[in-house]
């Protein structure tokens, strides 16, 4: 039998309001529509016990797209959001923002236009507009969480994850911290449970979000690249990959799995398979807040691996060695094992 709270949660009706107009290339979008635990219909429809109703506003699936102030008109729910109409709702922001105080005129990025002056709304002021007033933002992927590849040295944007542009120590009106799911693109299913938590905490089912110093939940970033991955036994006796195609260890070919903090190879890609070390692609950092400049450049070894490698050199070679004899004695059976009269196995006949 439901409780009492589950109920009510159930009853409950939560806005997801998502702007993809940061800048990027939509990949994390593209991404969740992978996702499988949970899967955005899941979501969308509260197939899950407990969870809220959600009514979705996402650029890539949502129809409304009538002419504007229609009775379809899409961007209608970001105004009521910002005219304090819609209580509650979560922001979730994809793409990096970019400092429009470097220009006089003009814009780097906007999401719809302002119905009084015709012009533009930037993605900075939606930020600027619907953060004090949202439950709860998640910065989904690299771009909106640290910036990403627009962010890079030497870009003519200024561009910054939602954090640099709200401020690392920033709460919503819940109390709680800007929520950082990073991944160039985005594990669809890591963004699609955070979502999920998200909703259940709004309604009072889960305690706060655990995050770490940069702001990404704890059980799903809280360990390395190389703890969950297939190649770590190969690092461990010192056994690099020269080429691709190898299944060794790919660290001597740029991998920055060690270091970085991600649970590809352990969920896999979709459906728990794939994910790039798993299936010979190096990890290059994505998830990491300094991506891409302090990971560059790629497919060069990264110089910490020089180091690494090189100290476990000789322990490698020894662990390879000794399990080399171990498996020459085990993988065999028991002498004993064979017919005949006389008893080998150390047992005592006693009939």
């Amino acid at each position: 039998m439901p409780t009492s709270t589950s109920t009510a949660a159930e009853d409950a009706l939560i806005h997801v309001l998502w702007i993809n107009a940061g800048l990027s290339c939509d990949g994390d979008s593209v991404a969740l529509t992978a996702a499988m635990q949970p899967s955005v219909e899941e979501i969308a429809l509260g197939a899950l016990p407990g969870l809220p109703q959600v009514a979705v506003h996402w650029p890539l699936i949502d129809f409304e797209c009538g002419p504007q102030q229609g009775a379809d008109d899409f961007l209608e729910w970001f105004r009521k959001a910002d005219r304090g109409e819609l209580e509650p709702f979560v922001l979730v922001v994809e793409g990096s923002i970019p400092n429009e105080k470097l220009h006089g005129d003009g814009y780097w990025s906007g999401f719809g236009n302002d119905l009084e002056t015709g012009q533009p709304i930037t993605t900075s002021e939606w930020l600027d507009r619907l953060a004090p007033k949202a439950t709860a933002i998640i910065a989904a992927g690299t771009c909106a969480t640290y910036g990403g590849i627009h962010a890079m040295a030497g870009n003519p944007t200024g561009a910054m994850g939602v954090p640099d542009y709200l401020g690392f120590d920033w709460k919503s009106k819940a109390g709680i911290p800007i929520v950082c799911v990073p991944g160039c693109p985005i594990q669809p299913d890591n963004l699609s449970e955070t979502i999920t938590y998200l909703l259940y905490q709004a309604t009072g089912q889960a305690p706060m979000i655990p995050l770490d110093e940069a702001l990404r939940p704890t059980w799903l970033f809280g360990k390395t690249v190389h703890e969950g991955c297939d190649r770590a036994g190969y690092y461990e006796q010192a056994d690099f990959a020269t080429e691709y195609g190898s299944p060794k260890c790919i660290v001597k070919l740029g991998c920055w799995g060690p270091v970085v903090k991600c649970n590809v190879p352990k969920r896999g890609w979709m459906n728990g398979i794939g994910g790039c070390p798993n299936v010979g692609g190096i990890c290059i950092g994505c998830t990491m807040p300094g991506f891409p400049d302090k990971f560059m450049p790629f497919m060069d070894e990264p110089p910490g691996g020089k180091l690494s490698t090189t100290a476990v050199g000789l322990y490698g070679t020894t662990v390879k060695a000794l399990r080399s004899i171990t498996t020459r004695t085990v993988d065999k059976e028991p002498s004993w094992r064979k017919p005949g009269g006389q008893l080998l196995t150390g047992a005592t006949r006693t009939w």
